[in-house]
């Protein structure tokens, strides 16, 4: 009798665990609300949505028409006011050469405005690559090259390099009124750049911003009081420079073709 009170003790404790019961209620109702919401968003969406009437394309136009704008996102307006991806326009657009930035936005109740910045060339890479201010290639075969342009050239993942050293040169010269017409950067890493007035200026491969800081000291003072009787200034060496005039005349250098002679700087005319 005691044996059989202990089992049904035992087999009451080890029935007593139930797992909580929850009402279907509680998950069935958040769960139909949350579909209602989100049908009635969609069949909202659906009865609200119309056809685009109407595109507004606004910006400087030079190099990119309006009607360009509309074809590269002709395909993009059949799926309506709502319906139409805004994102994936901009992106589209901003896709076409001569685009700088693109804003896409919606008008109720049926119209797209578009608003466009174009590229703005501030120098020649190569042939007839450009430049824009910021020194990224925007454009590697351009059909009408300005003139006025300056020439920038080097290997082509390079030109960052070459747009930033010819704007930091360039900022420096112009208050002593001179400008920067070309630079060049070879495949060996040598730099050379000609200014407005036809004076080259060689400043080679090795401690180039030195010779940069130097050119921009002293050098340029000097060619601002005697350009027309300069015909190039080799900045290519350890203590100095050399000036070659236009007479044929050069002032004492050793031979720079190891791109590091030693010399000592000789400023004066010849």
């Amino acid at each position: 009798m005691a044996r059989k009170q202990a089992r049904r003790r035992k087999q009451k404790k080890a029935g007593d665990f139930r797992l909580p019961s929850i009402p279907i209620a509680r998950i069935v109702t958040p769960a139909v609300a949350i579909l209602i919401v989100v049908a009635t968003y969609h069949i909202s969406g659906k009865l609200l949505d119309r056809p685009i009437d109407s595109i507004s394309v606004s910006g400087p136009f030079q190099r990119v028409t309006a009607l360009q704008i509309e074809e590269a996102i002709s395909d993009e307006l059949e799926a309506g006011f709502f319906g139409a991806d805004v994102g994936r326009m901009q992106e589209k657009i901003q896709a076409r050469a001569w685009i700088d930035g693109a804003t896409v936005a919606r008008r109720w109740p049926d119209r797209i405005a578009i608003g466009v910045t174009e590229q703005v060339p501030a120098a020649i890479w190569g042939e007839s690559g450009l430049l824009n201010v910021r020194g990224e290639l925007f454009v590697t075969q351009a059909r009408h090259i300005p003139a006025e342009l300056p020439r920038l050239s080097g290997p082509d993942d390079r030109s960052d390099d070459v747009a930033r050293r010819y704007l930091a040169v360039r900022e420096q010269l112009i208050p002593l009124g001179l400008d920067v017409r070309r630079v060049h950067l070879d495949a060996r890493g040598a730099w050379d750049m000609t200014l407005t007035n036809g004076v080259e200026i060689r400043l080679g491969r090795r401690d180039v911003d030195e010779r940069t800081g130097l050119f921009l000291d002293v050098v340029a003072n000097i060619i601002t009081g005697r350009a027309a009787d300069i015909g190039f200034v080799d900045m290519r060496y350890s203590n100095g420079f050399t000036i070659g005039w236009n007479d044929g005349a050069t002032t004492p250098a050793t031979d720079p073709q190891d791109d590091d002679p030693a010399m000592v700087a000789s400023r004066g005319a010849p």
